[in-house]
This record gives C-alpha cells, sequence and structure tokens, in this order.
C-alpha cells in the first residue's frame, strides 16, 4: 500500500512540475499580450530584416527622431546618444550611434531597456540592429559607440511627425557577479561585444 501511494505521490509532484513549466512559459505572450493590446506597448521582437520593413517610400515625407539616454543609479556608466536628432525618411534605412563609459575602476555589465514615444508609433519603429538585443561589458574605464540601425515603417500615422527613440541602461547584478567567478568569460554568459 505504502509503494502505491509513493508512485501517486510522485506522480502528483512530477504532474504539478509539469504545469508549472507550462505555466512559466506561458507568461510570456500573456505578457506581450497585456503590453500591446492593454497599454499600447510593442515589446521588442528582435532584429527585422531590412528588406521587411521597406514599402512604399513617399519621398516628401519626413519623421524627425529624437534620441534620448538614460541611465539607472546603480549602474556607473555614462551613456549618451551622438547625436540628439536627425530627420529620416520613413522605409529608408538609417544608423545612428550611442556612447557608452564605465567610470567604475571595474568591470560591469548592462543590459539596455528600449522605449519609443508616442506609444502608438513604436510599432512602426523597427530595429534591425541595436545593442539592446545582448547584455553589454564594460571593462573598468572602457568606452564603446554603440551602433543602432533603425527604420521608421511607411505606415506611421501621417500626424505622427517626432518619434523619440529612449533608452535606460541598468546593471546586470546576475552577468556582472559572474565576471568575479573564477570562470568568467565565455562560460559566465557575459562574453565582451565587439566594440
Amino acid at each position: 500500500m505504502s509503494a502505491k501511494r509513493h508512485r501517486i505521490g510522485i506522480g502528483g509532484m512530477v504532474a504539478v512540475t509539469l504545469l508549472a513549466f507550462g505555466f512559466s512559459f506561458s507568461l510570456v505572450p500573456l505578457y506581450r499580450i497585456a503590453c500591446e493590446k492593454v497599454f499600447g506597448i510593442r515589446l521588442e521582437r528582435g532584429p527585422v530584416a531590412e528588406g521587411d520593413a521597406v514599402a512604399a517610400v513617399r519621398d516628401d515625407r519626413m519623421v524627425t527622431v529624437v534620441f534620448d539616454a538614460n541611465v539607472n543609479s546603480k549602474l556607473p556608466w555614462e551613456f549618451q546618444p551622438k547625436a540628439l536628432t536627425m530627420q529620416v525618411r520613413p522605409g529608408e534605412p538609417y544608423e545612428t550611434t550611442y556612447v557608452a563609459r564605465n567610470r567604475s575602476d571595474r568591470d560591469v555589465v548592462g543590459s539596455a531597456t528600449p522605449s519609443v514615444a508616442p506609444a502608438r508609433a513604436s510599432q512602426y519603429f523597427n530595429k534591425t540592429e541595436c545593442f539592446c538585443f545582448t547584455a553589454q561589458t564594460l571593462a573598468a574605464g572602457e568606452s564603446r559607440d554603440m551602433p543602432v540601425r533603425f527604420i521608421v515603417d511607411p505606415g506611421l500615422p501621417d500626424d505622427v511627425k517626432t518619434v523619440t527613440l529612449s533608452y535606460t541602461f541598468f546593471k546586470n547584478d546576475v552577468l556582472t557577479a559572474r565576471l568575479s567567478e573564477p570562470t568568467a568569460g565565455a562560460a559566465a554568459g557575459a562574453p565582451r561585444s565587439a566594440p
């Protein structure tokens, strides 16, 4: 009788584990749906192929893109755009550059979170290459240019004349802590990005 209860108990624990595992995977699409449908915030979907965003380009339309940079107080970095604004033609690819500098005396890993304003313009702003796609490691005192390639979709509503691309860099505590472990490097999960 106890062997049967033992098997039932193990089966129950396995079932609960599988349900919890399945629930954790369902949270990502639920979060995306809540952000996009309820709050109108487009979450990053990774790089977009430049050809995918190009449609009919109107030669007469120009949009102002404003670049903004912020750093969380826990991250000892300076971070700013090289250019504050850029005039772009929807449907054409553009590139801009941000600059980050580690002001501390130790290596630090940072992760950038992008946002686009106004919120309704976020679905029309496509990044094809961005430092925000991966965590960034800066050595003590290191400075690095961080390029962003993007396309403003021609479907952007005509009344939207200005789009702001903003980044906030946060300290990645987990990956920064791994840098000081004896096996730091490729096994740490925070390889240095190419300059």
